[in-house]
Formats: C-alpha cells, sequence, structure tokens
C-alpha cells in the first residue's frame, strides 16, 4: 500500500475537520480528550492569525486516516517552545509498525522551530517522543481552578 503525509492545515473544511476529529478521538483512547477540545485545537490550528495557527498533519493510506498530528504554534518563541504538539494518533491496527515514528519526523521537519508536548508517564509513546530527541527538561505543576 502507498502510505502519504501531508499538512492539511490550509485545505479543511468542516466534513474533513469532523473526520480528524473522529480519528482522534476513536484512536487516542484512554490518552484522548473529549471531541470539542480536540476541535478547538484544529480550529486553532487552521485559524487565520499569522502569528499563531499550526499544523494538521495526516496519514493516509488507501484514503484512510492512519496518523494525525495536531501542532500549534504558540506565539512566544522567545521564553517557551514556538509550538506544542496538541494530539498525535496512530490507528490501533499501525501501531508498533514505524507509522508513528514517520508521522513524528515529518511534523517535526516541518514545523519552524522548537516543540514542545505534554506526555504522561505510563504512555506508551513516551518511549517514541524520547528516542526523537524529546526531554524531560521541567516538571510541569497546574492550578486547577
Amino acid at each position: 500500500m502507498n502510505t502519504i503525509i501531508y499538512d492539511a492545515s490550509h485545505k479543511l473544511d468542516n466534513s474533513e475537520k469532523e473526520r480528524i476529529v473522529n480519528f482522534i478521538f476513536t484512536h487516542l483512547e484512554e490518552y484522548g480528550d473529549p471531541k470539542s477540545a480536540v476541535k478547538k485545537a484544529i480550529d486553532y490550528a487552521v485559524g487565520d492569525r499569522p502569528s499563531l495557527g499550526g499544523h494538521v498533519f495526516i496519514m493516509e493510506e488507501a484514503d484512510q486516516i492512519i496518523g494525525a498530528v495536531v501542532i500549534n504554534k504558540t506565539g512566544m518563541d522567545e521564553y517557551i517552545p514556538e509550538n506544542i504538539l496538541v494530539y498525535i494518533a496512530t490507528h490501533k491496527d499501525y501501531r508498533r509498525k514505524g507509522f508513528g515514528k514517520k508521522l513524528m519526523e515529518f511534523a517535526i521537519n516541518n514545523c519552524e522551530g522548537s516543540i514542545a508536548l505534554h506526555c504522561e508517564k505510563d504512555n506508551p509513546a513516551k518511549m517514541l517522543y524520547e528516542k526523537l530527541g524529546f526531554t524531560n527538561k521541567y516538571l510541569e505543576m497546574r492550578l486547577e481552578k
């Protein structure tokens, strides 16, 4: 099969957004967020603010999504990374076969600037991020209101 990866950020209509939201929601399983949160991240990535925005990278095989990455620009490049990887999802039937790595490498190579991400300590994708050069520089602390 022929696998393609592309930046869909500039050509998403509402039905394509919904297809990507559903894919990410389904394939993130216990590490995911509500569909409304996924849609917000995609809407931010494809927004029309020149200094912000981001990317929606899609990996497809035979017109079926097998992987998706949503990266939002932070607009804060001098004091935190320029980009935050908000979501990455790989179809459950394609995991542990190198597709996630290829998708992440494409995303890294097609984003300007540094990339931050949040990963739960028990998420199996943590090993992939470390292999790609991501490090745990800080302890994140939050004040939930």
